[in-house]
């Protein structure tokens, strides 16, 4: 039997540890009060008679005051509950001071060397700002069955280590408002850009600042940028009104232009691979490239993404670089012109972009956003399932409704945050354009933002379960789907009932993945042997 500890860890059960515990609070009352050596013994054996295959120590603790009590020790059980709630008042004093300390001493194991470098102070500083946040949404702002489930690995409560701030996850930014018609930046005015380069500029600050006010992605609309590549047409072409052999102005301007737009796509570029914001991160961006020949501006933003395109696969062939460090890539292309079409799609591949995806099911217009997101763990109900399939969707069931309070508890934290928290977001074109001082409540709801229901190791969960029932792979697809649409039906009904909308998403994100692998591994050991926890990103 595992005895899940309360930071997650699985350790070997140990009767040992609950014949000590027992015998400290013995100490503390007079002999006639005290449990005798076959009353300790029986309250031992009902714990392992109970064959569970894990245990929270937690419910161990709550077994032992049950049994005291119904052996009519009252005083007994009352040390004991004084004991345990010692215990943990000072577990909760030590647990962020010494997770603090290992960031210091760079002996913290829950930092990702590959992604973090904890020895830079500036790195620290978040990384300490992440450890207490955690620790107030463990402690204080999570009701203990969320907790409960996300030490089990039932669900996954993403970015635990911003919780604490009326900060939301990720949003597709209203360029096309900020650029058109202004925004405000660190209390400067932004006006509307002359150019393409200004507007490249514009572009990359908004993105710094953005990150800033936000944890997660941000999805950055490339077409709003076509507009001003024609205002640099226009006003080269007002520089250059006193030549008279027109041929030589469009040669001269077509030249002007190439180089514009050729600095200007570099220049966004660099400064978003060489972004840091507050939280000492790169901000994580996706560009979407969208073409349709029904745009005003259809040409100047087809020589835009061929650009984008271009210099992209430069970079991925002359350097180094890892392709996941860079701005992801997501190619929209509708229209007539073959040759254009033809062009695009053929660097798209090259540079291993999702083509023929819209803004994501996620971010349907310019300023929705992520409430924030809490993943189901798939893997683990099949491995709990037993002979009848029917057991899927029972455990399912029980863990879809954890899964809703720990969403509503994210809804909840960002009611009656004000626009101030964030103006870039809330009051300058980001999101909305709100009074200082107002609400962001009316956001919350009406389909304006969602909350995302993940769902971890879809795949892994179905082979597993056709190992055990013995399905042929039709039989496994078709479970897959009935999966899928079973999640899109109940989060339709939450949306029925709250006014929210709730969205269903496959997360692959590394550390939710590996720790839900991770705890489902020291629990049922040997059924995982053959897989590894890429399986749950599946």
């Amino acid at each position: 039997m595992k005895v899940i500890k309360r930071d997650g860890r699985a350790v070997e059960y140990n009767s040992e540890k609950i014949c000590i515990a027992i015998e400290k609070a013995n100490k503390e009352v007079t002999e006639e009060k005290r449990a005798t050596n076959e009353e300790i013994e029986k309250i031992v054996k009902y714990i392992e008679t109970l064959d569970k295959k894990r245990i929270l120590v937690e419910d161990i603790q709550d077994i032992i005051e049950q049994k005291l009590m119904e052996l009519g020790k009252y005083d007994l059980a009352k040390k004991y509950i004084v004991y345990r709630y010692t215990r943990a008042l000072v577990r909760k004093q030590n647990t962020t001071d010494e997770s603090i300390l290992g960031l210091i001493k760079n002996i913290n194991n829950m930092v990702d060397s590959e992604k973090e470098t904890p020895m830079i102070a500036s790195v620290q500083r978040n990384l300490i700002a992440g450890e207490v946040s955690k620790d107030l949404t463990k402690r204080i702002l999570l009701p203990e069955k969320i907790n409960k489930a996300h030490e089990e690995g039932i669900l996954y409560f993403h970015a635990t280590e911003y919780f604490l701030q009326p900060i939301i996850d990720s949003c597709l930014v209203n360029i096309e408002d900020m650029l058109d018609n202004g925004t405000c930046i660190r209390g400067q005015e932004i006006h509307q850009p002359e150019d393409f380069i200004m507007a490249c500029f514009i572009l990359t600050q908004i993105i710094t600042n953005v990150a800033n006010g936000q944890y997660g992605k941000q999805y950055i609309n490339i077409k709003y940028l076509g507009k001003y590549l024609g205002k640099s047409y226009e006003k080269i072409n007002l520089e250059l009104s006193e030549i008279k052999e027109s041929e030589q102005i469009e040669k001269f301007i077509e030249n002007r232009l190439k180089s514009e737009i050729e600095e200007g796509i570099q220049f966004i570029n660099y400064e978003i691979n060489g972004l840091i914001t507050i939280y000492e991160k790169t901000p994580i961006i996706t560009l979407i490239l969208e073409l349709d020949d029904e745009d005003e501006y259809y040409e100047e933003n087809a020589v835009i993404i061929k650009e984008i395109l271009r210099q992209r696969a430069q970079l991925l062939e002359k350097t180094a670089k890892k392709e996941n460090s860079l701005p992801k890539l997501i190619c929209n292309f509708k229209g007539n012109n073959q040759e254009i079409m033809s062009t695009l799609m053929e660097l798209a591949k090259k540079c291993n972009c999702v083509i023929n995806q819209k803004n994501t099911e996620k971010y349907q217009y310019e300023g929705y956003f992520s409430q924030g997101t809490v993943s189901i763990n798939l893997p683990q109900i099949s491995l709990e399932v037993g002979d009848n399939i029917n057991e899927f969707w029972n455990i399912l069931d029980e863990r879809l409704e954890i899964c809703y309070e720990a969403l509503m508890c994210r809804h909840y934290a960002l009611l009656g945050t004000i626009s101030d928290v964030s103006p870039i977001h809330w009051q300058n074109g980001a999101i909305a354009r709100l009074k200082k001082g107002e609400k962001i409540d009316k956001l919350l709801k009406d389909g304006y933002s969602a909350l995302s229901l993940g769902y971890v190791g879809l795949n892994c969960a179905v082979q597993l379960l056709g190992a055990k029932f013995d399905w042929n792979n039709n039989d496994k697809e078709i479970f897959m789907n009935k999966i899928l649409k079973y999640l899109e039906d109940r989060t339709q009904k939450w949306r029925k009932m709250t006014g929210i909308r709730f969205i269903v998403e496959r997360i692959v994100d590394t550390s939710a993945n590996f720790r839900l692998y991770k705890i489902d591994k020291n629990i049922y050991g040997k059924t995982l042997d053959l897989l590894d926890y890429d399986f749950y990103k599946d």
